[in-house]
């Protein structure tokens, strides 16, 4: 990988962007390695969390300026190829089987929010700053926007989709948007108790759990949802690792997927 290291270790795999001379902003060399390498560790059961992270003085900083230089030239349909492969990489991301949790510092800017977002968890130093700035270049910030208005909520979207205001760390976690604010030497050791206590849980079940997250959030309530969640329940209760949990829990032993 040219942009990306990767660091494995009991269970939890670190994807760290490295492009710090940019501030890890992405191009469309980033958008294609961090596809591929999350497709790749979604097929690896030994992956049970992965953590994103940036490598230098920002978690990222949105899209490089000699990418957005090439686009500027580019075509109506070109322009549509190339958000497109944008829009795969989040959604790629986004649908990863294992629990992602995104480790954040320094500047956060535009697509760097999608990044966040698509993340299950997100754990930020205090002093990190947010802003989704593409109004202020005549731009929206589409493909990131399903993403970010979930992770925020549609309110507060409205204010920072709209003004491009810098926002804080203590702003983002008053809107729901990082789960938790931390001083930028609590950093690493926050997110490794949180890849510790994700690798405790039962792999398929936490996989299984994420799915459920996605077919029930923000769904409305029908029959057919709560028939899901039925038989959802029922496949996790019957399968050899849901049956080794109650045993192991009913016996007082460790189950047999811990890590460690």
């Amino acid at each position: 990988m040219k942009h990306l290291q990767l660091h494995f270790d009991a269970g939890v795999e670190t994807v760290t962007i490295d492009r710090p001379e940019v501030r890890n902003a992405f191009n469309d060399e980033v958008i294609e390695e961090l596809t591929a390498v999350f497709l790749e560790l979604g097929k690896r059961d030994e992956v049970r969390c992965i953590v994103l992270a940036g490598n230098g003085p920002a978690f990222c900083a949105g899209a490089d300026l000699n990418w957005m230089k090439r686009i500027a030239e580019y075509t109506r349909d070109e322009n549509v190829q190339d958000a497109s492969k944008l829009a795969r990489m989040l959604e790629v991301i986004y649908r990863c089987p294992q629990p992602t949790i995104a480790s954040v510092h320094g500047d956060v800017y535009a697509g760097g929010t999608g990044l966040v977002a698509v993340c299950d968890m997100a754990v930020s130093v205090d002093t990190a700053q947010y802003c989704l700035s593409e109004v202020k270049l005549g731009l929206i910030p589409a493909t990131i926007s399903p993403y970010v208005i979930r992770a925020m909520g549609a309110r507060a979207a409205h204010r920072y989709f709209l003004t491009a205001e810098r926002f804080s760390a203590a702003e983002a976690l008053r809107i729901g948007f990082v789960h938790e604010v931390v001083k930028a030497d609590a950093l690493q050791g926050r997110v490794a108790e949180l890849s510790r206590t994700l690798v405790q849980a039962g792999p398929e079940a936490v996989k299984a759990c994420k799915r459920l997250l996605h077919d029930v959030a923000g769904h409305e309530i029908t029959s057919g949802l709560v028939r899901r969640t039925v038989e959802s329940i029922a496949d996790i209760r019957a399968s050899d690792e849901g049956r080794e949990g109650i045993q192991s829990f009913l016996g007082k032993r460790k189950p047999n997927w811990l890590v460690g």
